[in-house]
């Protein structure tokens, strides 16, 4: 697959990208030849349409992309990644008078149609090879779309090849890749360092759990990002249905997700000290499996009573947010696949995330605008904090009603960070129907946009 630009040539076929209010203009200040051509093809400048106009030696002449109108692009993203997929083979130069912004947001769309997950077999990716337009910053959007391709590489990988110990390894990979040091705790060793619910939550797989803890950087401001890395959730002893255990090897989402951050922050030279803490598991059944029942206790000190070992995300990002937390970083975000219960509010496409630091708020849903990487804010509703209080602990994994199910999992997790900087994303990683830029599969979420709003958040130069 390719993820770059094409270098610079004479040969690049000029692609205008027209839009349909201003298709008939632009149609008449072509040669007549053009204008027949067009017209056979019964181009009209159509969202996601795209056609080559031959010169008379039948070689491309030039190449038209729709770009619809303002009330077809709202309708999705990526407008010109969908004209990319229906080019051929070739490189092409873009003529358009489109903002800086918006070439940089959709010039990354088309590097991305070129991905294709292929470990297993060859897939289908645009070949169609865009010249970087001038303005466009070439090493920003590379990097972008390979750290994107990193996170849905990682997803798409099922779990027989992307357990606890392969994702340790993609995590070392990239620390010798970007210069950043990596420290592991597995199996035993994570009870003896006080991490007992990860320890509890992974002890019953053949694979042994660990804590991936990775830092670079040695100046500016602390980012510590955590992500939840279960690399298979049988639902442990309450037995996922097999409808429900489909696509379970995404839900070591959250991790490959701030992986790909990462490797943004790191390849762009963020000014920042970077952590990242992933707890890799795989919640699987066997006869020492935690039980219903069971009370943990945390890395706080908090106790925790298993109302449902199907809740086993909560539990494992509890100890590593605990231990981010004794820092006191200047912002810690944790990215999971944590609840169904955000996919019925939301549906698939977006990133809901919780944080209540308004600066943070501000800077980011600016920035997922600017990005084409939305999220929705939701809140951590305070009312609720007594469905997560059982009384027999200090806290309840699964609390019983199904209500409020997103809000009340945000609730646990803000237990156990002191920090007012601290911001939850309760992410799907996973798009169901193929979409321009965004293959059907593994996806970031909330990534780019978080990218974008750091120096917002964090004050940098």
């Amino acid at each position: 697959m390719s993820l770059t630009f094409a270098p610079g040539t004479q040969d690049a076929v000029p692609l205008h990208l027209v839009e349909t209010a201003t298709f008939d203009s632009w149609r008449a200040e072509q040669p007549e030849p053009v204008r027949r051509w067009l017209d056979t093809l019964g181009f009209k400048g159509a969202l996601g349409t795209a056609a080559v106009v031959p010169d008379a030696e039948g070689k491309p002449k030039l190449a038209v992309a729709g770009f619809g109108d303002a009330a077809a692009r709202a309708r999705g993203r990526f407008p010109l990644a969908a004209a990319a997929a229906k080019l051929p083979e070739g490189t092409f130069r873009l003529v358009s008078d489109l903002p800086a912004g918006d070439l940089e947001t959709e010039t990354l769309g088309w590097l991305l149609t070129g991905y294709s997950f292929d470990r297993y077999r060859s897939q289908g990716a645009s070949k169609a090879r865009l010249v970087c337009p001038d303005g466009v910053d070439a090493t920003r959007i590379e990097a972008i779309a390979r750290a994107e391709a990193l996170t849905r590489d990682l997803i798409n990988t099922p779990a027989a090849d992307m357990g606890p110990e392969a994702l340790e390894a993609a995590a070392r990979d990239l620390a010798i890749e970007c210069g950043a040091s990596i420290k592991v705790t597995t199996g035993a060793d994570l009870l003896t360092q006080n991490f007992p619910m990860i320890h509890a939550v992974g002890r019953a797989a053949e694979q042994a759990p660990r804590l991936i803890d990775m830092r670079w950087g040695d100046a500016g401001p602390q980012v510590t990002l955590v992500g939840k890395g279960v690399c298979f959730d049988t639902g442990g002893l309450n037995l996922k249905p097999g409808a429900s255990m489909g696509l379970m090897k995404k839900d070591m989402g959250g991790a490959a997700t701030v992986l790909g951050l990462a490797r943004m922050i790191m390849a762009l030279t963020l000014p920042v000290r970077l952590r990242v803490l992933i707890p890799a598991v795989e919640n699987s059944v066997s006869g020492n499996a935690f039980r219903p029942g069971d009370i943990l206790t945390s890395r706080k000190g908090l106790t925790v009573e298993i109302n449902n070992t199907d809740a086993e995300g909560r539990l494992v990002l509890a100890d590593a947010l605990a231990l981010a937390d004794e820092e006191t970083p200047d912002l810690i975000v944790s990215m999971a696949t944590l609840t169904g219960a955000a996919r019925v509010a939301v549906g698939a496409d977006l990133a809901p995330y919780y944080t209540d630091d308004v600066r943070i708020v501000t800077a980011l849903e600016t920035a997922a605008s600017e990005q084409a990487d939305p999220v929705w804010r939701m809140p951590f509703w305070t009312p609720y904090e007594s469905k997560i209080e059982p009384g027999i602990a200090d806290l309840d994994n699964a609390p019983a009603g199904g209500f409020a199910g997103s809000i009340t999992a945000a609730l646990f997790l803000r237990r156990f960070v002191d920090n007012p900087s601290y911001t939850h994303f309760d992410i799907y990683g996973w798009n169901p129907t193929a979409a321009p830029a965004r293959s059907k599969g593994g996806v970031g979420m909330g990534a780019r946009a978080l990218f974008a709003a750091l120096p917002d958040i964090l004050d940098l130069p």
